[in-house]
């Protein structure tokens, strides 16, 4: 990029704000995925003012600009294309501006860290329901521009389901307000609900009115142990069709559970081969029925121990165990290729099985786990990617997987969007003319190709 590029940058966000040092740069030349690309400077603006500036300038000039929250994405959404371009980190812009307690609804700025504002509004006694694996660590813009999920999305839906309005900046520099801040709101396109999940190609967000709602006064967790994979599938497909609706049923394989045995006091954790983290709310009488309900529910379906956690301490240590599945995989391998297929609920157990024939095919180590409520299981290849052949066996089985995954009426992206490394298959799931709309859109919204280009679609 050229010095005079990088010199208006600066005057637009200062010098402390404009990083060019190969070190800063390669901090953010990454994801939590597997793909590394060299931005040439990295800004921290302060507000939207200065993302206006920058983005007009880079229309102006024709570089790239990549929105980026706390760079915890699995799909490269946050990666530059090719090295170069200027990464955007939101990072400064994390005020909680309002909680209305009339109104629940919060206004906040896309650098709020998605864990923070849970603690925020619970002391108020409201409840935001998203609630990402990385929720102590990622940004609620990231999670808007991904359209996060996580556990609780089998009873309360994901982030595009409380994003009520947002401000953007627009790729050409203008700031628009979509949406509403009312529980009804019909006047023209719903352009919130395209923005959400658009993964920053369409604008980038710096304010977000987000949906609340009351705080359960109850919630009851508990665990479930089979010694089978395709029991505890079996067991999650029973229990949404008797209409027992959890707040959450995570799902996890052996190899996950022996990741994160630590934290699970059961001795009975050694004979598992899964196990099913489910958790209901309510009121207090509502919760203790659900809980004999699914227990008795999961012993009929075989099983081999059902226990509910006995005080705040446990529960918390059950979900710190869940959270750590990710980062605790590399004790099977140097890398990860981290997929998150999902598929109706009624077919889990049928992607379990799948799961299981491709890991005695390739001989390679696959892990899986996640919300099996919904039918999103994330499907993990621990490898080393310098071993070529090991590399290919898994892009033969990622391929195969996500046909699969289409045949059983699914998609091939829960929560992690497509990014860069799911971009070859999106054609898998989409077709050619819904493509072509999708590029159209696109152009009318960054005629120039700057913000986040070469995700989701090739353009």
């Amino acid at each position: 990029m050229k010095k005079s590029i990088l010199n208006r940058l600066e005057g637009i966000s200062g010098d402390l704000y404009c990083k060019t040092d190969m070190e800063d740069r390669l901090c953010y030349s990454y994801d939590s995925g597997y793909i590394s690309r060299i931005p040439d400077a990295v800004l921290f603006p302060a507000n939207t003012d200065e993302i206006s500036q920058i983005l007009k300038l880079a229309n102006r000039e024709k570089f790239s600009v990549i929105p980026r929250g706390a760079g915890t994405g699995m799909t490269g959404g946050s990666v530059p294309l090719s090295d170069g371009g200027i990464v955007l980190s939101l990072l400064r812009l994390k005020n909680i501006k309002k909680i209305d307690t009339d109104n629940f609804i919060s206004v906040v700025e896309p650098g709020v860290v998605t864990g923070v504002f849970h603690r925020e509004v619970e002391k108020l006694k409201l409840f935001y329901p998203p609630d990402p694996s990385s929720s102590n660590f990622c940004t609620l813009g990231g999670n808007a521009a991904e359209c996060a999920g996580g556990p609780h999305a089998v009873k309360y839906g994901v982030t595009k389901d409380y994003v009520l309005g947002l401000e953007v900046v627009l790729p050409t520099g203008e700031i628009i307000h979509t949406g509403v801040q009312t529980a009804k709101g019909v006047v023209g396109y719903d352009l919130t609900k395209l923005i959400v999940g658009s993964e920053g190609t369409l604008g980038v967000i710096t304010e977000l009115t987000l949906k609340l709602l009351p705080l359960p006064p109850s919630v009851s967790t508990m665990t479930a142990m089979f010694d089978s994979v395709d029991a505890a599938a079996c067991a999650v497909s029973e229990i949404i069709r008797q209409g027992v609706i959890p707040r959450t049923i995570e799902y996890m394989d052996r190899a996950s559970i022996k990741c994160v045995e630590r934290f699970l006091d059961s001795g009975i954790v050694e004979k598992a081969e899964a196990l099913l983290i489910i958790e209901v709310d309510g009121t207090v009488r509502q919760t203790k029925e659900d809980m004999l309900n699914l227990k008795e529910l999961c012993f009929d379906q075989k099983a081999v121990f059902v226990e509910t956690a006995k005080s705040k301490a446990e529960v918390e240590k059950l979900w710190k165990a869940r959270k750590s599945i990710s980062s605790s995989l590399f004790c099977y391998g140097p890398d990860k290729i981290n997929e998150d297929i999902v598929v109706p609920r009624n077919r889990i157990p049928d992607m379990v099985k799948k799961i299981e024939e491709l890991k005695d095919k390739s001989g390679l180590y696959l892990v899986s786990f996640g919300h099996a409520g919904d039918g999103n299981i994330h499907f993990n290849i621990m490898l080393d990617k310098t071993d070529k052949t090991a590399f290919k066996k898994a892009e033969l089985i990622i391929d195969e997987l996500f046909d699969y995954t289409v045949r059983l009426g699914g998609s091939i992206s829960g929560e992690h969007g497509i990014g860069i490394t799911k971009l070859p298959f999106i054609t898998k799931e989409i077709n050619s003319v819904e493509l072509d709309l999708m590029k159209k859109i696109k152009t009318l919204f960054d005629p120039n190709n700057i913000l986040n280009p070469g995700k989701i679609f090739p353009y």
